[in-house]
């Protein structure tokens, strides 16, 4: 993916070829300036491709500024200024205008119509060729400095040097460090004087104690409850998707409670219990297993909870209630039963950690707010260096938020660099 490099001196060099490197690119290099992007990895948006399990959560579909916001927490304040400039409405126009249509699903979550992070890709690779940016790929950086005159000078792998008028810097932080995301960018910027809040996991599976559960490992819910118990009290609850794996849970709803799970660890003992059934009550939940029952009377147990239940679930719920599973239904008792319901509603397991930085979804840590205007996504401490995406010490939850920090950071950063005010077309 390397083109020839025709200079040694670029007006805007950008490092990093991921989602908001990608998006600052193009939009700097639409103004005419000459624009290089230098990726590390052998090919463009590694990490991109396989977000969202390689359908890509593009963006949250929340057009009200104030409570999208609220989500960023204590970042907040810090951005109504950039996302007023290129918000969620921008971020539409932009994909749609470009042939990707897109869907909305749970929670507002907006992915691509093709399920496919790879149309995502393309739509920011061909803004790429459009804006004639040059890419340096499968080029490692070692250190970036600043030279008297306010020139960036960037060193590559082989010791070659490559010079910027202006420099953005979005190497991404620690999560899936597979993808390329080894926290080098920190490094560079520390040496520039800037303060590298130390990043922490914030969106992580997390591991369950019991082994059974390595028995449904793979098996999904799209609705279910989780509320997590800290010494027996009642913290917090989150609802969505929980997938089942060979260490613990994961899945949107555990992420988003994974931060405060592991601050609990930190003091207590910490169980979560899941609800499978959370829009009907214990009794609506029994007469449906009555009817079941009266259904299949016949039948033995472990095949009629089969046409309510995924089959190795209803297997590991009669082994967990030692109830044997060749038990026919008309003769299984009403304590049982009522054990079975009462199961399935308080499904108790306890947490015996977080999974490690290498499986985080988003890391929190990085460059903090107060050392970058974001209003342009500028470095205060050297006028001519804008730091973007996962590099900036911003807590966002799971579902569309943090790829939409990438697109607002990577435009407007792409867009401030070039000293003019880039407009898109915009949608009726």
């Amino acid at each position: 993916m390397s083109q020839h490099l025709q200079s040694n001196t670029w007006d805007i060099i950008v490092l990093g070829g991921g989602a908001s490197g990608m998006m600052a690119a193009g939009v700097a290099a639409r103004n005419g300036k000459n624009v290089l992007l230098i990726e590390k990895n052998q090919h463009l948006g590694k990490k991109l491709l396989i977000s969202g399990g390689g359908r890509c959560n593009v963006m949250n579909g929340e057009l009200d500024e104030n409570i999208l916001l609220k989500k960023y927490k204590k970042s907040e304040k810090f951005l109504y200024s950039s996302f007023s400039k290129f918000g969620v409405k921008d971020t539409f126009d932009f994909f749609h205008l470009k042939n990707m249509p897109t869907k909305e699903e749970n929670a507002k979550r907006i992915f691509p119509q093709s399920n496919s992070a790879q149309s995502v890709w393309d739509v920011l690779f061909n803004e790429l060729q459009e804006t004639k940016v040059t890419i340096l790929s499968n080029s490692p950086v070692i250190d970036i400095s600043e030279n008297e005159s306010g020139f960036f000078e960037v060193r590559l792998l082989g010791n070659k040097r490559i010079f910027g008028k202006k420099i953005i810097v979005a190497t991404g932080g620690l999560s899936h460090p597979e993808t390329g995301s080894t926290g080098d960018g920190f490094l560079w910027l520390k040496k520039l004087g800037h303060t590298i809040i130390t990043p922490s996991v914030s969106l992580v599976p997390i591991k369950i104690k019991e082994s059974y559960i390595q028995s449904i490992q793979g098996l999904s819910f799209d609705d279910i409850k989780i509320t997590l118990f800290t010494d027996g009290v009642n913290k917090s609850f989150e609802r969505g998707k929980v997938l089942f794996t060979h260490f613990g849970l994961s899945g949107p709803a555990i992420l988003l409670l994974s931060k405060q799970i592991g601050e609990s660890l930190s003091y207590s003992p910490t169980t979560v219990h899941i609800d499978f059934f959370p829009t009907k009550s214990l009794d609506q939940l029994d007469n449906e297993i009555k009817e079941l029952l009266l259904l299949f009377q016949n039948s033995i147990i472990k095949n009629s909870l089969s046409n309510f239940l995924p089959k190795s679930f209803s297997n590991l719920l009669l082994k967990i209630l030692t109830i044997d599973e060749k038990t026919f239904c008309h003769s299984l008792t009403r304590d049982d039963r009522k054990r079975i319901v009462s199961l399935l509603k308080k499904f108790p397991l306890t947490v015996s950690g977080l999974m490690g930085i290498d499986k985080a979804v988003i890391t929190n840590g990085g460059v903090p707010l107060t050392e970058i205007d974001t209003r342009t996504f500028q470095s205060k401490l050297h006028p001519n260096l804008y730091i973007i995406g996962d590099m900036l010490d911003i807590d966002r939850p799971t579902g569309g938020y943090s790829l939409q920090l990438c697109w607002t950071s990577g435009y407007i950063a792409g867009t401030h660099a070039a000293e003019v005010s880039i407009q898109f077309p915009k949608l009726d």
